[in-house]
């Protein structure tokens, strides 16, 4: 058994062909989901990038783990203390360690540890290779490693490769060689001018005025990487630069299909496709940033062909990219590793339609950027913020995804009763996730007590003099309200 995983860093699925996207940026990835099963309501639970990765390698929920910012005590994973062995949980129980008790070989291409000091990514496998400028590769610095691992070992038998490129994540940086190939395509239709009006007006970091965070800084290196969008033209190069890196991203995957193709292996080759998180290109104001969570940011793709199993197929379930764990555990005639939080939909998989395997309801959480924690039920995404980093969320908002899925109006006021059901669930989850684990502290509220989420920590001085020097010092009042430890 031979099984690839490709981890497309800041990948919406809505920007890929394969998920209804106007433009042609993803035909190789199209291919393999045409060949398997694609998941369109798949989520990290855990956003951004180091919360989700670490909530898939360890197989947990971050409120279990312990990583959900990246800065200050929650981010790094939860001590074992007293409990420990000879060796960790991690070397047991890891996503890697589940293909290394199979008697498969595992091998990672990823700087990621190195990015986040998240060493414990590492855990499970036998190889590591570093592509050395810690999530600042282009896809043109990864391919070759990749093909060279290929061509050394794509015919054993019985191996696990995990693959990461970078080219969607900020700032956009696929080489200007790549040209402009979405120049003349239209922009998304609901991004209207009265829409991106609306947009230019807004405050909070990574919005149309500051893409670089608090700022509207640009870096010559990075000329697709707009610093602000004052326009339709500086609009369509933020949305044309996201696209020509998942473009020249998938360009890149399809020089590894090939070489496996030449291998002889592509055939009965087992390949998954997803994302740490997605990207958000205007919804709630943000652009070019996964810092909220909400559909644009934790939505994310998967993709899976496992050759002789179900082909051509969509599953609409609910699911948790954690929940991939025992999915493979059960794949491979495992039992899934105790400390797990996921829940197996093998049968999607195997095209058993005698049991479900959609959760009833999702809670997706954000503590790098802001500190929220969101339901997903029915149609709806419920967003209850706890720390709106600088840009003065309410403190409930609910959408209706099935009608406005770039959650541009917000139905909490209108809609009380479901923001009570909502507010039921997220309990329900808190009260089985609390109830489960030795801790008795939630990593929220470290982050909180800690003086709040990492990218939003200590900025706010400066950014309030930006807002007055742009003409939008009439936030400034709020910002000073809500966050008066910021100004003592």
């Amino acid at each position: 058994m031979r099984i690839l995983l490709l981890d497309l860093d800041s990948t919406r699925p809505d920007h890929l062909g394969c998920y209804g996207y106007h433009r042609n940026t993803s035909p190789n990835i199209d291919k393999i989901a045409r060949e398997g099963i694609r998941f369109t309501n798949y989520y990290t639970s855990d956003a951004p990038c180091f919360p989700s990765r670490t909530a898939l390698m360890t197989g947990r929920f971050g409120i279990h783990n312990g990583v959900v910012g990246h800065g200050g005590t929650a981010a790094d994973v939860r001590h074992e203390g007293i409990d420990r062995k000879f060796k960790d949980t991690l070397a047991r129980e890891s996503l890697p360690s589940l293909f290394r008790s199979a008697g498969m070989r595992t091998a990672l291409i990823s700087p990621f540890g190195e990015r986040h000091s998240a060493w414990t990514f590492y855990a499970g496998f036998n190889e590591i290779h570093n592509t050395g400028k810690s999530g600042m590769e282009s896809a043109e610095e990864v391919t070759p490693t990749v093909l060279d691992w290929v061509r050394r070992n794509a015919a054993d038998d019985n191996w696990f490769l995990y693959v990461n490129y970078w080219d969607p994540h900020t700032p956009y940086r696929a080489p200007l060689e790549a040209g402009h190939p979405f120049e003349q395509e239209p922009l998304p239709e609901w991004i209207t001018d009265d829409v991106l009006e609306h947009h230019i007006k807004k405050v909070g970091p990574h919005s149309a005025s500051e893409i670089n965070m608090y700022d509207s800084n640009t870096n010559p290196k990075y000329p697709r990487h707009p610093g602000e969008i004052t326009d339709r033209a500086s609009l369509r190069r933020m949305i044309d630069g996201y696209d020509t890196g998942i473009k020249f991203m998938d360009d890149n995957v399809g020089m590894i299909f090939q070489a496996l193709e030449q291998q002889g292996v592509m055939e009965d080759l087992i390949v998954i496709i997803t994302a740490d998180h997605g990207e958000n290109q205007g919804e709630l104001g943000i652009y070019g940033e996964h810092g909220t969570a909400d559909q644009g940011t934790c939505r994310i793709p998967m993709i899976i062909r496992w050759p002789g199993k179900t082909s051509g197929t969509v599953d609409e379930g609910f699911h948790y990219h954690l929940d991939l764990n025992p999915t493979l555990a059960e794949m491979l005639g495992k039992e899934p590793m105790p400390s797990w939080d996921g829940e197996s939909y093998a049968n999607a998989i195997t095209g058993d339609t005698s049991a479900a395997d959609s959760r009833p309801f999702l809670v997706i959480s954000q503590c790098a950027h802001v500190c929220q924690r969101s339901v997903r039920f029915g149609d709806y995404l419920y967003i209850r913020t706890y720390h709106d980093g600088y840009h003065l969320f309410n403190k409930e908002m609910l959408y209706n995804l099935k009608e406005d899925p770039h959650e541009q109006v917000d139905l909490a006021q209108d809609k009380p009763e479901l923001c009570k059901e909502a507010v039921y669930l997220l309990n329900e989850w808190h009260d089985d996730m609390m109830s489960t684990m030795k801790h008795d502290v939630d990593p929220l509220w470290t982050v909180m007590k800690e003086g709040g989420p990492f990218h939003a920590k200590g900025f706010l001085p400066r950014y309030v003099e930006r807002l007055e020097q742009t003409g939008r010092g009439a936030a400034v009042p709020e910002l000073k309200r809500r966050h008066p430890q910021e100004f003592a």
